[in-house]
């Protein structure tokens, strides 16, 4: 299944990607000869059980041990993006995933200049699930609703409360929150117990697709704040939903949020170079695994801005493309 984006190649976030560039190109490039792993022990933080960073962090486990002749990284579950950054930043894990927006928020904070990527994943699409026969069809339609936010620490919850603070709802009264998980949210929807949820997920999310077998939903039209929001919060970006992603009525305007798979400036650097290489190598098993993968190319993998790249993921981008990406560029 395609899903129809407006993706930005106007250059600018590839204007950052050689943010090392002014050294050496041999001091980038790793050694000929293979690294040796032996020993190498890692821990992946994910998401949410049987969601997609929590599946296609298993899926890299699995690869990066057959790569790298390691043990299988640790997979661990979470409640989104924001317990993934804490978790990195005091060393609880090693690489995590997080969606652009929150990435950003923490390396503007104090703590998170430590941050690094690896590869630009898979795009998210915010979705504002309600029943196909709600009478909610804009976001200031959820004005005094029952709406989950997401978990407390989830980029879920970063999303909701811009949004909904976009249209005017911002104050905590303003809409009746709960901060469901992504599997509460679709059962308390089927239950009648919330009118709406948020959701920031790959298209499809598996808990949405299993929510259409017990009720019919369709997604909130966000085309009324879609445009603005992206100028306020430039990690957004206008996208659509096609009538296939769910049984939707219709397509769908929503916006696009990139996910990065970070590390941080302690990790070697033979070690960040073969685990982005190693992402490259096992896209075909990370697609077939959940196809929000599908999306993930070498190409657009360095648009991390403004997450600086790790010096060896930069190392692997230069080293395949090197002729294409040798022109020093300007730190945005």
């Amino acid at each position: 299944m395609e899903v129809a984006r407006s993706r930005r190649t106007h250059g600018t976030p590839r204007r950052a990607v050689l943010a090392a560039a002014a050294l050496p190109l041999t001091g980038l490039l790793l050694a000929d000869c293979a690294p040796r792993f032996t020993g190498l022990r890692l821990t992946i933080t994910t998401g949410s059980s049987g969601a997609v960073y929590n599946q296609l962090g298993a899926a890299l486990s699995t690869s990066w041990a057959a790569e790298l002749g390691i043990a299988p990284p640790a997979v661990l579950t979470s409640v989104g993006s924001g317990q993934n950054l804490d978790r990195l930043l005091v060393g609880a894990a090693d690489v995590g995933f997080s969606a652009a927006d929150a990435a950003a928020a923490r390396m503007a904070a104090r703590d998170g200049g430590r941050l690094r990527a690896l590869v630009r994943m898979h795009d998210d699409y915010i979705q504002v699930v309600v029943p196909v026969n709600s009478p909610i069809t804009r976001l200031a339609d959820l004005k005094g609703r029952r709406v989950s936010v997401g978990p407390a620490d989830s980029g879920v919850q970063m999303v909701a409360n811009r949004l909904l603070a976009s249209v005017g709802l911002a104050r905590e009264n303003d809409v009746d929150r709960a901060r469901l998980s992504i599997d509460q949210s679709a059962d308390a929807l089927a239950r009648r117990e919330i009118d709406a949820f948020f959701w920031s997920g790959g298209i499809p999310t598996e808990q949405v697709r299993a929510l259409v077998q017990r009720i019919p939903v369709r997604l909130v039209d966000l085309s009324d704040i879609a445009s603005a929001a992206g100028r306020q919060y430039p990690e957004y970006e206008v996208a659509r939903v096609p009538t296939s992603a769910y049984q939707l009525p219709g397509p769908v305007t929503t916006l696009l949020l990139p996910n990065f798979l970070l590390v941080t400036d302690r990790m070697d650097a033979a070690v960040a170079k073969a685990l982005t290489e190693g992402v490259f190598h096992a896209q075909s098993a990370l697609a077939t695994t959940n196809r929000a993968a599908r999306s993930i190319d070498v190409r657009s993998g360095i648009e991390t801005v403004p997450i600086p790249l790790h010096s060896g993921a930069l190392a692997y981008y230069r080293s395949t493309h090197y002729e294409r990406y040798s022109q020093p560029l300007a730190i945005d």
